[in-house]
């Protein structure tokens, strides 16, 4: 049987897990350079969390500054299973209005200055991305998000952008005629890792606007965007909170392969793996690596 731990990465307005008990801040180092902060230890429920605000307390890490390689790496060593990456976003869709969270299924990467891989040169990988969240993980949100009486929908496809700038408004109808349904700048390259991670993986978006293709709404603005904030961390809270008791132990591998996704990855057979690599790779990938 496989302990749960449920990590979860905080987006803009979610710096910390409010009731957890013997909460703590623990400093992580990583091959991979400093994650966004420290990491927030506690019991919720009886369930064991590992928090970390992806922007650090306080915000001021933008969102290619951001980390990701680090703040993955950093959860692994804490042993995490299960990440709920909550994240604010804007919405493609009249009927996914500001506070509606929406369970992300599919990403489209628009970024260009991220590191998008624990693996290289000295050590190569290709892990399957088809299907990159978790389906078991999904059930177990949508199950808390109806408890919390939250406006909650399951899937959608999210676009990732670079930022910091939002969308010039022919990007945002260009985006929308793809099919895309929530615009953000942090899921990407992070569902890529999670995967590489071999971690049982989620994106919560948190809708605070309608981008800037909606006639009636006009451009997005950081004041507008603050305004729906606070009401979504706060029911990001409440998320937490119903989805702690629900994720429990298990006693057999993730039904979506999430954590054996190196079992067919490697290409690079041991003797030609570099050993500086290796030992980087000691916690995402250590289970294949030995």
């Amino acid at each position: 049987m496989t302990e749960t731990v449920l990590g979860v990465l905080g987006g803009s307005g979610v710096y910390d897990i409010d009731g957890l008990e013997d909460a703590r801040w623990t400093t992580v180092e990583t091959p991979w350079g400093a994650p966004s902060d420290q990491l927030l230890q506690g019991v919720l429920d009886g369930q064991r969390i590992v928090f970390l605000p992806r922007h650090g307390r306080g915000h001021p890490i933008s969102p290619t500054g951001i980390n990701a390689r680090a703040n993955i790496d950093a959860l692994k060593r804490l042993s995490v299973t299960d990440l709920i990456s909550v994240a604010s976003v804007g919405s493609f869709r009249e009927e996914l209005a500001p506070g509606t969270f929406v369970i992300c299924d599919q990403y489209v990467d628009r970024t260009n200055s991220r590191e998008r891989s624990f693996f290289g040169n000295g050590c190569v990988a290709h892990v399957s991305l088809a299907h990159p969240t978790c389906d078991r993980l999904a059930d177990h949100v949508a199950a808390a998000g109806d408890d919390a009486g939250l406006a909650m929908v399951r899937g959608g496809n999210y676009l990732c952008i670079e930022g910091p700038q939002f969308s010039t408004l022919a990007e945002s109808n260009l985006f929308r005629s793809w099919g895309m349904d929530v615009i953000g700048m942090t899921a990407m390259p992070e569902a890529r890792l999670a995967r590489e991670a071999e971690l049982c993986y989620l994106t919560v978006a948190m809708v605070t606007d309608y981008d800037c293709w909606h006639e009636d709404h006009g451009a997005v603005t950081v004041d507008k965007i603050i305004e729906v904030l606070h009401a979504n961390a706060d029911n990001a809270h409440k998320l937490v909170r119903a989805l702690a008791p629900r994720v429990g132990r298990r006693d057999h591998p993730c039904g979506k392969g999430c954590d054996r996704a190196l079992d067919f990855a490697l290409i690079t057979p041991p003797d030609h793996r570099d050993a500086t690599m290796q030992t980087k790779l000691d916690a995402v990938a250590g289970r294949v690596l030995g």
